[in-house]
């Protein structure tokens, strides 16, 4: 069965964690979404749905969170492997 769950990244283009998260789901193999915080009207969605405006965000479904890439790594691999998404 393949999952409908979506992953996203809201990221800047000069944010050290936000091209470590995005090179690490890539070698991992995790399709994913990437909205630009640079541009106002994505920053604006941000804070309106996660209540902040730092990057990295990383919305998986309907989960999120954020912070530096190695402080949010192991609740990402545990949300990936909760919605059935990890890689095997």
């Amino acid at each position: 069965m393949t999952s409908t769950v979506t992953v996203t990244v809201y990221s800047t283009p000069t944010c050290p964690d936000c091209r470590n998260l995005k090179a690490w789901l890539g070698r991992i193999g995790i399709a994913y979404a990437e909205r630009d915080l640079t541009d106002q009207d994505v920053m604006d969605e941000a804070k309106r749905r996660f209540g902040v405006r730092v990057a990295p965000i990383t919305v998986i479904g309907d989960w999120f969170t954020y912070g530096t890439f190695e402080d949010q790594k192991p609740r990402i691999e545990a949300r990936l492997k909760e919605v059935g998404i990890w890689p095997i």
